[in-house]
């Protein structure tokens, strides 16, 4: 009977590590490809004294160039950013922040700035959603007795207020503040991250769990529109916008691991 190492040992590999295909059963053009070598750990080998990139191959460059665009289009962006942060000259500390946002939002932004009554609205139709969204993540918990989606939330909004505190960001100089808004009364706030974008998506995602697309199209549509008046208002930089979008995710995914968790010991 071989051993683990044994069999690990003749594991297929495939220059240059990209190289395998599910319909292709470890094969490339119809051969076998499978090589002995020295496993070094993490799926490592070197075959025949050669490290793996020595053995690639032209076939093997449009192999991954045709089969694995997204890492291929991952990679030009990264060398693109590459040049830009090497040529792009820092923003003076006497200067605000540049935000992409900002500059695409700034027509509406005069536009709120501009119309105290439209801005005072949509401010309190965001109260509004925000309210859908607590509603629901609350519900989910007190009325349905699923309490992922409100343990998420309670995680999202206490590291919210750790980042938050520690890393204070300036209120933007342009800033169009509505009594109206969430929070009501145009008190202080943190801007690192959105609690407004992270709250829907947690939100969104218990819906897409329980197969309620129509609403969770309508939540996603309505964090769109939310975010875009957030740039407009210049309640929060773009990058609070991008990382709230990431911190819903990750938070769905740390309360679903910590009620496995729990499940698991309550039956052990």
């Amino acid at each position: 009977m071989k051993t683990a190492e044994a069999t690990a040992a003749t594991t297929t590999v495939l220059s240059p590590g990209f190289k395998r295909s599910p319909k292709s059963n470890g094969k490339v053009n119809g051969t076998a490809t499978k090589k002995t070598g020295v496993n070094h750990g993490n799926g490592g080998y070197i075959s025949n004294g050669k490290v793996s990139f020595m053995k690639w191959t032209l076939d093997d460059v449009v192999y991954v160039a045709k089969y694995h665009r997204l890492p291929c289009f991952f990679a030009a962006w990264f060398l693109f950013f590459i040049y830009v942060e090497y040529t792009l000259r820092m923003v003076p500390d006497s200067s605000p922040p540049y935000d992409l946002g900002f500059v695409v939002t700034r027509s509406f932004h005069r536009a709120l700035a501009s119309w105290p009554e439209l801005n005072s609205l949509l401010a309190a139709l965001n109260t509004v959603f925000v309210a859908m969204q607590s509603v629901y993540i609350i519900g989910t918990w007190v009325v349905e007795g699923r309490p992922r989606a409100t343990i998420s939330a309670l995680f999202m909004f206490t590291c919210r207020g750790i980042l938050g505190y520690s890393t204070q960001l300036p209120l933007p100089q342009e800033f169009v503040g509505s009594g109206m808004d969430f929070p009501v009364g145009n008190v202080s706030f943190f801007l690192f991250y959105s609690g407004h974008v992270a709250g829907s998506v947690i939100a969104s995602l218990d819906m897409r769990r329980m197969q309620r697309w129509e609403l969770a199209w309508l939540f996603d549509i309505l964090n769109v529109l939310q975010a875009v008046r957030l740039l407009g208002t210049r309640g929060h930089y773009t990058i609070d916008l991008a990382v709230g979008v990431g911190a819903g995710i990750l938070f769905d995914s740390l309360a679903g691991k910590y009620i496995e968790s729990r499940r698991k010991s309550a039956v052990a």
